[in-house]
């Protein structure tokens, strides 16, 4: 039995049902002697090109097939849910062809909670294919155990009709008795009518041990607990891949030649089905060109070239331009791209001109000069020295990449018009699968253990952090996380069992968020389709993901919506509508003293690329002063290079000597200081020293990059000899190939750098000289995020610019400039919705302004803007201008609704001819405003915040923000710095909590639960100035700070601080009530005095103020005066106060809300 072959294999595809990773069930099937294997995911193609490759590269036939859902009633009745499985095999390419239109309809027609096909589709796509009856839920055999055995004859012979000698009865045994009933039935029925027979096992997972590990995904699945005694389960432990002689064993119960036939057949139909994948072959779309280049698409591209060079380079074309075109042209003519780079120019063409912004380009597309001559990119590559071959390389065949960013509001009109272009069903987005990761797989079994979530987290985090960190990188750096595979716990144990064979498992499916597929014809003629959500709506995705899609030819565009270019886009609008000028952004000045003086300050809050708390940190001490400095700072701000940064700003500022590690590198290194910080530069160094060919060099580059031992040793050779050939020493060939080596892993592409530093030097610009509107176009596009949009206000306020909340006469949707100041939009605010706000804006237009809440509703349409809409506007400020107070207009909303509906039926009705004036009525028919009390000051930023997510008038730490200055050691908008204290204090096992930091904010939220173990927790949302933090109250410290828990207090919060992805979590160990702190921990006050403006009034109402405020804190005076070279420090001798709310109020009115400091115990 050495060539029984499996034939019905679920990988991890078959979603949280197949537990069997594709390169474990490969290995196994070696192990065992299989010698072709089968893949039938249930329902989808998913994994077909990874099986495929990963078969055929360890010498295992693959056998491409799926066990489809089948529908007895058709897949356009959508109300019947029986479905049976259908497996079918791909004998040939043309079965192949067949398995992808079955699959792709089976989504695109016949999805009803999974996708289904018929007998109509299997008749029309049956050829090249092999059938069986399946396993226990096939249609026959689930006739033979429901339907009696005249109606699964009946199925039966209608199978063996569409199929003939391609339809197999298929015999399992995993000890179940129905599949004994239905087996019987099928021996007599193999003589019958001599129908040939094969053996299978329903394989879900490898080894037999894995069964429980299924047995969680199953939980996973179904969201059940692994105890629940009703849960969907496998009967037993027999669905693993089995040996041939387990095979034996098996299949023992039938006769002695069907069971020997059975197992044989697996051979012959093994051998039915070997072919190859139509892989590799370049699949262009059709590009359409003039008549008169007789369909040359090379002639064409080295035409417009050449014609749309004039408009980039001087005339007549220098040489160097002129060679490097022909050089990059003969290398795309080489490698078949011609159309590629017509398609690309032609979409970002037809971009600009449907009003869409294009980036100056990403990634190594920016090294093309043809790219920079056709418009596709906007980074001149002979400027910034970039290198062509480290996007195109001849050596090394690969598709080109050319990602492309859009102003991320107009991404969807590009879309539309290469739809519209190259036809609907030609074009399509890609799938992504969601897998489990070493951290997710480790919370996904915990919780499906019932183990306690705190505990789950902590091993969780022993995880080191980090791209593409698995289970056996922690095994190895993490001891502690090792040594639970023999924890005390058998649910620990079990945890880390399950975890390694699900890790890497596909848990959902998504859709690639800017990849988009352009084919020469309908795109299910050479890759299956199916339907996934993205957004809440149905996306037509390929089966297969970005890097298989292109290994099957088919052209992969990436369109990335860019939000920073939609920022410089309403920016320049904004320009436009205040100041009445036009700006051209890719024809600014890249010299601008006012642009480097922003970045020098460090003020680059919403500045793209630079706006991180540790950049601005360097930005200060490197001082740019050019372009090449941004560059170099973009690209040494990561992990790895960015230990260089000290030495390149100290190089810069000549406080280093600079030096290079031979003559002959001296060009490459010298714009950046003899430090090693772009790919291109690890090129240029092989090539020059090593004589090596740019694209030999781009070989090396990824080799050493990607630690490939191999190449990298092979090409070490070449490089000694090509170097020891110009006289270099070997002592400085191995210290140049060490630092070629070390660079290439972590530089960085220049190409990418050099295109994002101009976007971020275009932003840069323009809040340098509009930071008015610049700032309200960054809140425009953090419309939603509070987090980001209270930095981004926090951040106008310090430049001085004011901030009005949304008014009903004046705003628009969007954030707008008034005089200077940035006015709410409208949009902005929760509740309202942009329809409801563009129909006050209407309605304003032709009736405005307004003077009441009356004069409002009786214009206004109440049914697309409505009470809702009202409320919260008058909770946000927007009615502030009209007569009222925020109370009383809040109660009268109903009133005024009913008001204009009454005055609008009446206008309708034709009544307004009562009155001369056309009106109805005078304002003696309107209603009276409620008598109602004004909101307290908190009462109304905390409505504001309600609605808008951010407080606008003020802020309720605004009282507190001396204490806060003097006591929080950290923020919880800055993310990155805590990060870093993080790392700093981690010990590399996981178990320390993360640094001690201190929080001044108000609550917004509290929840208090209980956790399994019966203690109590609790949960509180904290907001400060720059954003809003998580605080953890854990049960030994809830009962001490319990009083102080409460929405709206403004506390002192201290504990340890963790970052996950963009939130900051506090471990509660202490809350302290602000009144508390000014009590406890304050002893100095310090009053920053100005001599020259300070007079007998201000003296006298200053004492007044410390005579009514005694206290025990020490009271100081930092005054400056014309004499003095800077602020002296004088103690009051006859004061000490209490720094109560009445007296710092009264201190920062008499001399700024900046002019005093509190000091004391942390």
């Amino acid at each position: 039995m050495d060539d029984f072959c499996h034939l019905h294999c679920h990988t991890q595809y078959s979603l949280l049902d197949g537990a069997a990773g594709i390169d474990t069930m490969i290995d196994r099937a070696r192990q065992k002697q299989i010698p072709a294997v089968a893949i039938t995911d249930h329902g989808n193609l998913y994994g077909v090109p990874e099986f495929y490759t990963t078969a055929r590269d360890k010498g295992v036939q693959p056998i491409i097939g799926c066990e489809f859902y089948l529908t007895p009633s058709g897949i356009h009745d959508k109300k019947d849910k029986t479905r049976y499985h259908q497996v079918l095999l791909a004998k040939n390419e043309v079965g192949y062809h067949n398995l992808i239109k079955l699959s792709s309809k089976s989504y695109t027609d016949g999805f009803y909670y999974k996708p289904r096909i018929d007998h109509g589709l299997l008749r029309e796509h049956h050829e090249g294919l092999i059938a069986t009856t399946c396993c226990l839920q096939g249609e026959v055999p689930q006739a033979i155990l429901n339907k009696g055995e005249e109606r699964a004859r009946e199925l039966f012979e209608m199978y063996l009709d569409i199929f003939g000698d391609d339809y197999y009865i298929e015999f399992q045994d995993h000890n179940i008795d129905d599949q004994h009933t239905c087996n019987e039935v099928l021996v007599r029925w193999a003589r019958e009518y001599d129908v040939a027979v094969v053996g299978t096992n329903d394989v879900h997972y490898v080894d037999q041990e894995d069964a429980e590990a299924q047995d969680v995904m199953l939980c996973l699945q179904t969201g059940k607990q692994y105890n629940d005694p009703n849960r969907m389960r496998f009967e037993n432990d027999q669905f693993y891949m089995k040996g041939a002689h387990e095979m034996v064993d098996a299949l023992s119960d039938l006769p002695d030649p069907i069971q020997q036939n059975a197992l044989t057949n697996t051979a012959e139909v093994a051998a039915k089905c070997d072919f190859e994948l139509p892989m590799g072959d370049l699949l262009m779309p059709h590009y359409p060109i003039p008549d008169a280049f007789d369909d040359d698409m090379d002639a064409y591209l080295r035409h417009v070239a050449f014609e749309r060079a004039k408009q980039r380079y001087p005339e007549p074309l220098s040489q160097r331009v002129v060679d490097r075109l022909n050089h990059e042209l003969g290398i795309i003519k080489e490698m078949g791209y011609a159309g590629y780079f017509l398609i690309v120019q032609d979409f970002t063409d037809a971009a600009r001109d449907l009003g869409v912004r294009v980036g100056p380009g990403r990634g190594s597309a920016a090294g093309s000069c043809v790219s920079y001559c056709l418009g596709i990119t906007n980074v001149d590559p002979l400027k910034y020295d970039l290198l062509f071959e480290r996007f195109l390389n001849p050596e090394r065949v690969s598709m080109p990449d050319i990602d492309i960013d859009f102003d991320d509001r107009g991404r969807s009109k590009v879309i539309d018009y290469v739809v519209d272009k190259y036809g609907r069903e030609n074009v399509c987005q890609i799938i992504t699968f969601g897998t489990m990761g070493a951290k997710t797989v480790i919370r996904d079994v915990a919780r499906v253990l019932d183990i306690p979530l705190s505990e789950a987290d902590r091993i969780a985090k022993m995880v080191p952090d980090g791209v593409g960190v698995d289970l056996d990188d922690a095994y190895e750096d993490v001891p502690e996380f090792r040594q639970l595979k023999q924890s005390d716990n058998p649910k620990i144990r079990k945890m880390m069992q399950y975890a390694d064979v699900l890790e890497g498992s596909a848990r959902h499916t998504g859709v690639h968020a800017a990849g988009v597929i352009i084919a020469p014809g309908e795109v299910s003629d050479y890759v299956p389709v199916s339907v996934s959500k993205s957004k809440g709506e149905k996306v037509i995705t390929t089966q297969y993901d970005g890097d298989w899609v292109e290994e099957f030819g088919l052209l992969k565009m990436d369109f990335l919506g860019l939000k920073t270019l939609t920022v410089i886009n309403d920016t320049l609008d904004l320009i436009q509508k205040k100041h009445g000028v036009e700006i051209d952004i890719d024809e600014i000045p890249l010299d601008d003293e006012d642009t480097y003086e922003l970045f020098q300050r460090g003020e680059t809050v919403s500045i793209f690329q630079f706006e991180s708390t540790g950049m601005r940190e360097w930005l200060r001490k490197l001082k740019p002063t050019e372009l090449n400095d941004l560059i170099a700072m973009n690209s040494l701000y990561r992990p790895g290079p960015m230990e260089n940064i000290p030495s390149y700003i100290a190089r810069k500022h000549g406080n280093e000597e600079v030096e290079y590690p031979h003559p002959m590198l001296e060009e490459i290194l010298e714009p950046t200081y003899g430090i090693p910080v772009y790919q291109e530069q690890v090129m240029q160094m092989a090539q020059e020293m090593g004589g090596f060919s740019l694209g030999k060099a781009d070989i090396l580059r990824r080799g050493m990059g990607k630690k490939k031992k191999k190449v990298v040793d092979k090409m070490k050779n070449e490089f000694v000899q090509g170097a020891r050939a110009q006289d270099v020493s070997d002592a400085t060939i191995e210290e140049v190939w060490e630092l070629m080596a070390k660079f290439a892993g972590y530089g960085f592409n220049r190409s990418h750098a050099a295109a994002y530093s101009i976007v971020a030097y275009q932003t840069a610009y323009l809040k340098a000289h509009y930071p008015a509107e610049f700032m309200a176009a960054a809140m425009t596009n953090d419309i939603g995020n509070n987090d980001k949009l209270s930095v981004v206000l926090e951040e106008a306020r310090t430049l001085g610019i004011e901030i009005l909340p949304p008014s009903i006469n004046r705003s628009d949707v969007q954030f707008t400039v008034d005089q200077g100041a940035i006015l709410f939009g409208m949009g902005a605010v929760k509740g309202a919705g942009t329809g409801a706000v563009e129909a006050i804006i209407e309605t304003r237009e032709e009736h405005g302004p307004f003077n009441t809440i009356w004069d409002l509703t009786k214009h206004l349409d109440l049914r697309t803007a409505g009470k809702r809409t009202l409320e919260a506007l008058v909770k946000a400020g927007a009615l502030d201008e009209l007569e009222g107070h925020r109370a009383q207009l809040l109660e009268a909303v109903d009133i005024a609704v009913k008001y204009g509906q009454k005055v609008q039926a009446d206008r309708a009705a034709g009544q307004n001819s009562l009155f001369g004036d056309g009106g109805i009525g005078g304002d003696e028919m309107e209603p009276s405003l409620p008598d109602t009390e004004p909101w307290a000051k908190g009462k109304k930023l905390k409505a504001e915040h309600e609605v808008i997510g951010v407080y606008v008038s003020g802020h309720p730490l605004d009282e507190y923000k001396a204490e806060a200055e003097a006591f929080a050691s950290a923020h919880f908008g800055e993310t990155e710095a805590l990060e870093r204290a993080i790392a700093h204090t981690q010990s590399g096992d996981g178990r320390n909590r993360g640094p001690v930091r201190t929080f001044c904010g108000i609550i917004t939220e509290v929840n208090r639960r209980t956790t399994k173990n019966g203690k109590p927790i609790a949960f509180a949302k904290v907001e400060d100035f720059t954003g809003q933090g998580e605080l953890v109250c854990f049960a030994s410290v809830l009962d001490r700070i319990q009083p102080y828990l409460n929405v709206d207090d403004v506390v002192l919060v201290k504990g340890n601080a963790e970052v996950r992805g963009t939130s900051v979590s506090v471990i509660v160990q202490e809350v302290f009530p602000m009144w508390k702190v000014r009590e406890r921990l304050v002893n100095e006050v310090v009053l920053e005095v100005d001599a020259d403006l300070l007079d007998r009034s201000t003296l006298n109402r200053l004492r007044d103020l410390c005579t009514e405020h005694r206290g025990n804190c020490t009271l100081y005076f930092d005054v400056n005066a014309p004499e003095l070279r800077g602020p002296e420090r004088l103690r009051s001798r006859k004061f000490v106060v209490e720094p109560t709310s009445g007296f710092m109020r009264g201190v920062k009115q008499l001399f700024g809300n900046d002019a005093v400091t509190l000091k004391g115990n942390q």
